[in-house]
């Protein structure tokens, strides 16, 4: 587990992060938001110790993680997948590691077959491609078989088989009672893959919740409907308090502000048939985007 407490971070008279606190739970995926500036990045390096707080606490599993030898046997962390070594074969990389921090040598072998590099063990990392060196870092995170994981940005560089490949990395590492913690601007990516989210921006907590609940919060309630009765039924939906009916162009009409069983008695009750109704599911994207509206450092097409 994670535990952030009041973590604050200055440099000078900028504020990175602002009496942050929340909580990462073992057992699920959680996302990591926050706009460009946001502190996440910051945040982060104070978990793993490489930054120190200016106040406030932030600890792995009971203590903070800069108290711990051995470190990669407790948390395992990609940061940025260029920051290694270019000159060393990925081999190479992953044994020195090992050593340092205790770990057997047939750990190399195993995290190199479990991200797909076996084959390139031997190549100079220089050479990789940006997804090779993601899942080099990847392999570096597993390498003490950790109980704490932090990725950030984890997918980039990464072809449609990778992404999956990570999808289904996270969800079984969270599924085997770890905790996971990932940073990411792929909202997409992260509504098919994190159940908890913390969010934040200007260094300072949005939300720390249920990706759903968090969603849900943040977006109106939308349901989508398909009917023939195109003239009679906006019309009694909009006099029964929906805030917009919206003929879309595929035929099907967008409802907000009215639940799917409140639409369908007022169908029933006017006669009027339905082909189609369904609740529209929140999206993350949306819900980011309202949530951090003000918090945005750097807005294109602003006013100058």
């Amino acid at each position: 587990m994670i535990k952030a407490t009041e973590l604050t971070k200055r440099y000078g008279e900028t504020t990175a992060v602002d009496h942050l606190s929340f909580t990462v739970r073992p057992g699920v995926v959680t996302g990591f938001l926050g706009p460009n500036g946001a502190g996440k990045s910051t945040t982060l390096r104070m978990v793993l110790g490489l930054n120190r707080p200016t106040g406030g606490t932030v600890t792995v599993d009971g203590q903070p993680f800069r108290d711990r030898p051995r470190g990669l046997r407790h948390v395992g962390a990609l940061l940025d997948a260029h920051d290694v070594h270019g000159g060393r074969t990925a081999r190479a990389h992953l044994t020195a590691l090992a050593v340092g921090n205790g770990l057997p040598r047939r750990r190399v072998a195993d995290v190199l077959a479990e991200v797909g590099l076996s084959e390139v063990a031997g190549r100079r990392i220089d050479g990789f491609s940006l997804g090779m060196k993601q899942r080099l870092g990847i392999a570096a995170a597993l390498l003490g078989d950790p109980p704490v994981l932090l990725f950030d940005e984890p997918l980039n560089g990464l072809d449609p088989e990778g992404v999956r490949w990570v999808h289904g990395l996270l969800e079984r590492l969270a599924g085997e009672g770890r905790t996971v913690l990932v940073s990411s601007h792929l909202m997409r990516e992260m509504e098919q893959t994190a159940e908890e989210l913390i969010v934040i921006g200007r260094g300072r907590l949005i939300a720390s919740e249920s990706l759903r609940e968090f969603a849900a919060r943040s977006t109106p309630l939308r349901v989508s409907l398909r009917t023939p009765d195109t003239e009679a039924l906006p019309g009694l939906l909009a006099d029964a308090g929906a805030a917009a009916v919206r003929a879309e162009p595929d035929g099907s009409y967008t409802v907000t502000g009215l639940p799917a069983d409140r639409i369908g008695d007022i169908a029933f009750a006017g006669g009027l048939r339905l082909y189609e109704l369904r609740p529209l599911s929140a999206s993350l994207e949306e819900a980011f985007m309202e949530s951090t509206a003000e918090s945005v450092e750097y807005s294109a097409g602003a006013a100058r």
